[in-house]
């Protein structure tokens, strides 16, 4: 009985069983610290694969986020500047590829579709031998292809995905998140708005229908229901919607003096186009001026938006603004290659990268349950957020939150929002088992052979 590999060149035989002779190894049951594993490299390159909405809704945060990944290769390859690379804590990246193996990739479009990005993971692995798949800013798309990779058995570094579902019920052990989670944005941005707004308010949601949405609704109302607010109703609206005209008119008969947008990427710049069109800033309801809130925020929807994100607050993973060492770095190496500054999302992709290139040369291999082991407790610094834990009972980074608002006299188009609090860990860290989170279970590492 032969064993066969896919790999980026095709199907290749890696061995077979020859009588009392013995068994002659595949390719991919390598000496390298663990038992066989799916997709080794067994050349002189290392293939990753790059999954990111290059169309939908959220194809804005895909186009960044496929440059920070291209820019990650260069620095890992020891091209460029090495970004990050000279103020991360962990000093195991050289710049001589992973384990001295050059880095290659290739990419997707997840469409913002799971069964799309399903697909196009499959593909990547099964086609392109690629041995890690990252990216997404979607959290339907996230959970999806983080259970396909924990079927196929390799490592899924998640990109733009905020749900708590996706280190919560939906967590896997073959998966890892950097970005913050719904939670979080309810945690770091209710002292705030009680502080702005006060603690009498009857607030109307309007939220994306999927499993983002649903968790961000929910950490929202939670959080400001827990100091006094009052949630007049919540309407759910599908991804797809671009005019939410018809949503936006019966908020002005709900009594409601707040509207949460639990939209994100062109649903958020339609929405609160929407919304602003309808005269809602302008009223008073209540007795009181009339806002908007928007829990999710990025550079590129406050771009889409234009003016009408002025003074409204919400939270972010970061900033391109952040004047600490690692956050300035990636902004120079980012902005001499692209000419602009990063979002969150090329952030956020970006570490993600450096994160799995780091523990394999921590682990000395490629085998994602070496790898799962190196990232799970992990702590580290010098990346744009400050200390950072990667926890091991969930793969959920925690590390500061920023609250920011739109601000009101930007100075350029990239300079749109202000930051104005940076939420300690210790406001948005919760147990593991907390009730939002509830019911997932991380299971074992699966290695794929």
């Amino acid at each position: 009985m032969s064993n066969s590999k896919l790999t980026r060149r095709g199907l290749i035989k890696t061995g077979a069983v020859a009588g009392a002779a013995g068994l002659a190894l595949p390719t991919y049951l390598r000496a390298d610290g663990h038992a066989g594993f799916l997709n080794a490299p067994a050349g002189s390159t290392v293939t990753l694969g790059f999954n990111v909405p290059q169309s939908g809704p959220y194809a804005d945060e895909g186009a960044d986020e496929l440059r920070a990944y291209e820019l990650a290769v260069e620095h890992l390859n020891g091209e460029g500047d090495g970004g990050m690379m000279n103020t991360f804590t962990s000093k195991a990246l050289k710049g001589n590829g992973i384990l001295g193996k050059k880095v290659e990739y290739v990419t997707g479009d997840t469409q913002t579709k799971s069964d799309a990005a399903r697909a196009s993971a499959k593909s990547m692995i099964e086609k392109d031998g690629a041995i890690m798949i990252t990216g997404g800013s979607s959290s339907g798309v996230a959970v999806a292809v983080q259970a396909l990779c924990q079927e196929a058995g390799v490592i899924f570094m998640a990109g733009l995905t905020h749900s708590n579902d996706t280190t919560g019920k939906d967590r896997r052990a073959n998966g890892f998140r950097h970005f913050f989670n719904s939670y979080m944005s309810g945690a770091a941005l209710a002292p705030v708005l009680a502080n702005a707004y006060g603690t009498d308010r009857k607030a109307y949601h309007l939220t994306a229908d999927y499993n983002w949405g649903y968790t961000t609704e929910e950490a929202v109302k939670t959080s400001t229901e827990a100091m006094g607010w009052e949630t007049v109703n919540a309407v759910k609206t599908p991804l797809t919607q671009t005019d939410f005209s018809s949503y936006i008119a019966p908020v002005l008969q709900s009594g409601a003096d707040t509207l949460v947008l639990n939209h994100y990427g062109g649903n958020m710049v339609n929405s609160l186009t929407n919304a602003v069109q309808f005269g809602l800033r302008d009223k008073q309801v209540n007795g009181k001026d009339f806002q908007i809130i928007v829990p999710l925020y990025s550079r590129l929807m406050a771009k889409g938006a234009g003016a009408n994100v002025k003074g409204i607050f919400g939270s972010t993973n970061w900033h391109w603004s952040l004047q600490d060492e690692g956050s300035k770095a990636f902004v120079k190496s980012f902005g001499t290659k692209y000419g602009f500054p990063p979002s969150q999302a090329a952030h956020t992709c970006y570490v993600q990268a450096l994160l799995y290139a780091d523990a394999v040369e921590r682990a000395g291999s490629f085998n994602p349950c070496a790898v799962v082991e190196a990232l799970e407790g992990f702590e580290f610094d010098g990346m744009g957020n400050g200390k950072t834990l990667y926890r091991a009972d969930d793969h959920q980074c925690f590390k500061d939150v920023l609250v920011v608002k739109g601000k009101e006299n930007p100075s350029s188009e990239f300079d749109l929002l202000e930051v104005v609090e940076v939420t300690p860990v210790e406001q948005v860290t919760y147990a593991p088992d907390h009730p939002q989170f509830a019911g997932g279970s991380l299971g074992t590492c699966n290695p794929g052979a």
